[in-house]
């Protein structure tokens, strides 16, 4: 029978601003005490408790607790992809919030040129990523996607070696939000987004999920996978297609 109370219940704790606040933070893959949750919220911290709770018994989300702090995360990948396929769905219908300062309108450009999805890159440089791998042969779509043995050959070359299948798969499609395009999710994905952190490619833009590419990046994707990449401050990214400028054959 169909769980219709259920699939209720799980859209009713996203029925509310604070709670949906808290879910597209924690998109960043990090773990947010209630205290810094309620101040990104804007609410009170007895507030942001209470809405935590019911984020908690209803399964988005994850939590720990270290001395006096409980640290709150979003309970795994699969929610992470949910959150954000539902994100694309409200920017598609236009339903999104508008823009109407010039901060608020950076900060949307940043997050849209290049953030994290749970554990993996994306926005413009994510998708771009993705289309850059396919295009160098690491990634074949002919039987769904998945990893080719050029791409765990190239993955191995920079460091990057995956751990052994377990119940997440090794590559999976993730529908972008402002993109509209796919961008690579994963272990697979979750590892290069990790490696992209140690290696110093792409650093975080304050507390939230924007990322920017450094100098060194710059260099590492285009000697890597052939691809250009611009700033947030000279491209605009959008729903186009972000295309590499030349896939790199190994």
């Amino acid at each position: 029978m169909d769980d219709a109370m259920g699939l209720a219940a799980w859209a009713g704790l996203l029925a509310d601003r604070t709670r949906a606040s808290f879910c597209l933070a924690l998109l960043d893959g990090r773990a947010w005490t209630v205290g810094e949750l309620a101040r990104h919220a804007g609410v009170a911290v007895s507030t942001a408790s209470e809405h935590a709770d019911r984020l908690v018994a209803g399964g988005l989300l994850a939590q720990r607790r270290q001395g006096r702090h409980r640290y709150l995360q979003l309970a795994g990948p699969s929610v992470a992809a949910l959150i954000e396929s539902v994100a694309a769905a409200q920017t598609s219908t236009g339903t999104g919030t508008p823009v109407t300062t010039l901060a608020a309108a950076h900060r949307r450009r940043n997050v849209a040129f290049a953030r994290t999805c749970y554990d993996h890159l994306a926005g413009y440089l994510g998708v771009a990523l993705a289309d850059a791998m396919g295009g160098n042969g690491f990634v074949t779509r002919t039987h769904g996607i998945a990893l080719t043995s050029r791409g765990v050959a190239w993955l191995g070359s920079i460091g990057v070696f995956l751990e052994k299948p377990g119940r997440r798969p090794v590559l999976r499609e993730c529908l972008d939000w402002t993109e509209r395009r796919s961008h690579l999710a994963g272990t697979a994905g979750a590892a290069i987004c990790r490696h992209a952190f140690d290696a110093g490619w792409v650093v975080r833009i304050g507390s939230g999920r924007a990322v920017k590419v450094t100098p060194m990046g710059v260099r590492a994707f285009e000697d890597q996978l052939g691809l250009v990449i611009g700033s947030a401050e000279r491209d605009a990214p959008g729903a186009a297609p972000a295309t590499p400028a030349g896939a790199r054959h190994r």
